[in-house]
């Protein structure tokens, strides 16, 4: 309780002296027009304080790091908790990012396209030769009425945008229960370190679960792309983020992996009882150095370094006088692009929502819901070890949470979102 009542009270007497909470964060400037934009209350954003020492005193989670930023600065940023049982968290801790790592590699793309080396309606095969010889695996029913797997040739074929949109028919293994699904957990893809190319071959043999751009399948589609750009680019896919992406934009603590040991101590862990297990979403160590460099799931880092990705975003693809993207690509990945127009069916792993479509990468807001509060044309995603994030562009802010406890994820940005809507004037 000491915590809060002086942390309250500075808060306060900063909002009468200057209206906004101001707390230090990494160097990242608004770089366009401020719209009207509703601001925030520095008294009611202390209502995220009270919930995550609740979270952490009730050992829902045990720590987080929030930031909430408008017009290019801080208006929240602290520390919750402890990074494992015997160090505090604090605001360098580094995070497995699991799918947060998807929007890094969709912009990565979206560069290729804008150096002219990369097509959206380009053939995946064009660049994986072996995807010319993938099928679509079918569930039919015999004369005895019992199911049986059969293959059929592509309606046509996979193209990169179908790998940014998750329409590509790539999906994962480890929910549901068709028969393509089965075959992604049965078949030795995990089996051994494959570098990004074997791998890619490795899930151009499986069937896919869906003929291209027909559904929205959440899957490989980005770790397919990550190879793409390898082979575009004619360098690895952690080279290639490195040079274009993470050095120019100073997320230097963003990477695959650790090399430098010393900076294991800087990983945030879960509880051991929410330890996930698996080779896709399981709580791997990022020390251990793999060949695979998953574009999809792979990356790890900190709450700084992303913020400024995700500024940059909200600058229409520039940051500190440099340009990552073009302003049109920005608005082209972050609007919806499976809405009921586009030919893509949802069914029941639709994970952006009832009040979402697709982008180029991000789930877009399309509708307002009671439920789930927030502006329209936001967008979002988020990893399943606890982290997620909302750009909203209406507000000129985003909101930026890094957690390791995938059992508390949904609940986490459920109640966050409240209390965003609660401090917004």
């Amino acid at each position: 309780m000491k915590r809060w009542r002086n942390r309250r009270a500075v808060l306060l007497l900063l909002t009468l002296c200057v209206g906004t909470v101001i707390v230090p964060s990494p160097p990242a400037r608004a770089e366009k027009p401020q719209s009207i934009a509703r601001e925030f209350s520095a008294e009611k954003l202390l209502a995220l304080d009270r919930y995550f020492l609740d979270m952490v005193a009730e050992r829902k989670i045990p720590g987080a790091v929030v930031l909430v930023q408008q017009h290019g600065k801080p208006v929240y940023f602290d520390t919750f908790g402890n990074l494992d049982s015997g160090h505090p968290m604090t605001r360098d801790a580094i995070f497995r990012l699991y799918s947060m790592s998807k929007p890094i590699t969709s912009v990565a793309a979206m560069m290729l396209v804008e150096d002219g080396k990369l097509h959206l309606d380009d053939p995946v095969a064009k660049y994986i030769p072996s995807f010319a010889k993938t099928k679509v695996g079918i569930d039919t029913k015999g004369g005895d009425e019992h199911a049986t797997f059969g293959l059929v040739p592509l309606q046509r074929p996979i193209t990169i945008a179908d790998l940014l949109k998750h329409t590509s028919g790539i999906t994962y293994g480890f929910y549901g229960d068709d028969p393509a699904r089965k075959r992604y957990a049965q078949l030795d893809i995990f089996g051994r370190d494959w570098d990004n190319a074997s791998w890619a071959d490795r899930i151009a043999q499986l069937p896919l679960a869906e003929q291209p751009g027909t559904l929205w399948d959440y899957g490989h589609s980005t770790d397919i792309l990550g190879r793409v750009i390898e082979v575009v680019s004619g360098q690895s896919l952690s080279h290639f983020l490195k040079s274009r992406l993470f050095d120019p934009l100073g997320m230097t603590d963003t990477s695959f992996y650790i090399t430098d040991l010393r900076h294991r101590v800087r990983v945030a862990e879960p509880f051991p009882s929410d330890r996930m297990v698996g080779p896709v979403v399981g709580m791997h160590d990022p020390a251990e150095i793999m060949q695979w460099e998953a574009g999809g799931s792979g990356l790890v880092g900190t709450i700084s370094d992303y913020a400024r990705f995700l500024q940059m975003l909200l600058n229409g693809g520039t940051l500190d006088g440099k340009r990552y993207l073009k302003p049109e690509t920005v608005a082209e990945m972050t609007r919806d692009h499976v809405g009921p127009d586009s030919g893509v069916k949802r069914d029941y792993y639709y994970f952006p929502g009832a009040g979402s479509g697709f982008g180029l990468g991000f789930a877009v807001r399309t509708k307002e819901l009671a439920s789930e509060p927030g502006a329209i044309g936001e967008y979002r995603w988020d990893g399943v070890g606890g982290t997620f994030f909302w750009v909203d562009p209406k507000n000129d802010m985003f909101v930026l949470v890094m957690a390791q406890s995938p059992s508390q994820r949904v609940r986490m940005e459920i109640d966050v979102r409240k209390i965003i809507a609660e401090a917004l004037e």
